[in-house]
């Protein structure tokens, strides 16, 4: 189960919030030809540039900029 998401300022939300209080937070990407989303688990340490990275390259309807189809859809602290 997992948290959905809709916008980056959701995401930036999240891991702010892990930040914080100190979890990993695992982001959810919708790609085309897969059953199932695939899953990125950022360890805490890295949620601060790994932010920046997802702010340049996701738009504001978290959609991959250069990769048609590709989107992030949730979150779950881990």
């Amino acid at each position: 189960m997992y948290g959905e998401l809709e916008k980056i300022s959701d995401l930036e939300f999240i891991i702010k919030q892990a930040i914080k209080t100190k979890v990993n937070v695992g982001v959810f990407i919708e790609m085309p030809g897969f059953e199932s989303p695939e899953i990125i688990i950022n360890p805490v340490e890295n949620l601060e540039k790994k932010l920046e990275y997802y702010k340049n390259i996701y738009d504001e309807n978290l959609n991959h900029k250069h990769a048609e189809g590709i989107k992030i859809i949730g979150y779950a602290f881990c």
